[in-house]
């Protein structure tokens, strides 16, 4: 593989920790730009990584932290508003817009997108799925011919600290009696972090992929009210799954948005509304065997994963 340095942007969040830690293991080197360099030190442990103080919307600041790079990644994303300057159109699409112009100004031409499952510019349900659409399809327009283009579309991600089953644990322990659970027969096909950064690797120096969209997705499907089962099983807690109909669910949407951290919104219920399933199977594709959940999940969410997921939660709520 011909490539020496990658520049990750939201490369301290889920996805980017664990592609950062792989890329490491190659020896190849990874510059992560972002607001506070200070809260992120670990990653950066045992070399090869370059943590630079960045405002992602300043072009001579998203320039320099891609000059000398070989390739770009984007896995900036949010999944709920939280104030003006953290909505959907300007984190999503404006910020992807800008990373085009630095890619260009700064003559990087390969460039890895994360987008969505179900990212759709015209007809998601959903304003982050809108969003993702828009900025999925800037991307790949507004890049030629300079940028070789590929983007990723993923189901939910599963991994050690993931925001999905962690999350669902945490919520499972923290609230007493039966749990309340919106759009239970929502489906899913859950893809481990680590087959994600495999696509991201292989797709890196691989010409056959540029002007690619690749739907990734595990080997199984479930719905939400049996992912909610498992996690409970996994965790070691009894707990009883009441699925909420249609109406409860909007109305809960409509409640848990207006908490701080917003553990479930209307927007997130609107997302909800359309399976989350490949069409095509992107890993298949890239040649990347996927791994189920059983393999990874119940050692994941062990008594003390479980502990520390319940700290995470009570911090955020």
């Amino acid at each position: 593989m011909n490539i020496n340095r990658v520049c990750i942007l939201g490369g301290t969040g889920f996805v980017g920790s664990h592609l950062t830690g792989r890329l490491k293991s190659m020896g190849i080197g990874v510059r992560l730009p972002c607001r506070h360099p200070h809260r992120h030190r670990g990653i950066a442990v045992g070399g090869q990584v370059e943590l630079i103080e960045l405002d992602p919307f300043d072009p001579g600041e998203l320039k320099a932290a891609l000059e000398g790079c070989d390739v770009a990644i984007n896995l900036v994303g949010i999944l709920n508003e939280n104030h003006a300057d953290h909505d959907f159109q300007r984190i999503h699409v404006e910020l992807a817009d800008r990373v085009l112009d630095a890619c260009k100004a700064s003559a990087v031409t390969r460039l890895l997108h994360m987008s969505a499952l179900n990212a759709n510019e015209s007809n998601g349900p959903s304003l982050y799925l809108k969003t993702k659409g828009e900025a999925e399809n800037r991307t790949h327009t507004l890049g030629k011919p300079q940028i070789k283009v590929t983007s990723f579309r993923p189901s939910v991600i599963f991994g050690p600290g993931d925001s999905f089953f962690n999350r669902f644990a945490g919520l499972l322990r923290s609230l007493p009696g039966p749990f309340p659970l919106a759009c239970p027969e929502a489906n899913f096909a859950p893809v481990y972090v680590g087959d994600v950064v495999t696509a991201f690797i292989r797709s890196m120096d691989d010409r056959t992929t540029w002007g690619k969209r690749f739907e990734l997705c595990g080997p199984d499907k479930f719905t939400l009210r049996e992912l909610v089962a498992y996690t409970a099983k996994a965790a070691g807690l009894k707990k009883r799954i009441i699925g909420l109909n249609d109406g409860a669910s909007r109305l809960q949407a409509r409640i848990l948005g207006k908490l701080p951290g917003k553990p479930f919104s209307y927007d997130n219920y609107l997302s909800l509304q359309v399976d989350s399933l490949c069409s095509k199977d992107g890993l298949l594709e890239l040649g990347i065997t996927p791994t189920s959940i059983d393999s990874v999940v119940p050692f994941m969410l062990s008594e003390k994963s479980a502990r520390s997921s319940y700290q995470q939660l009570r911090r955020q709520i």
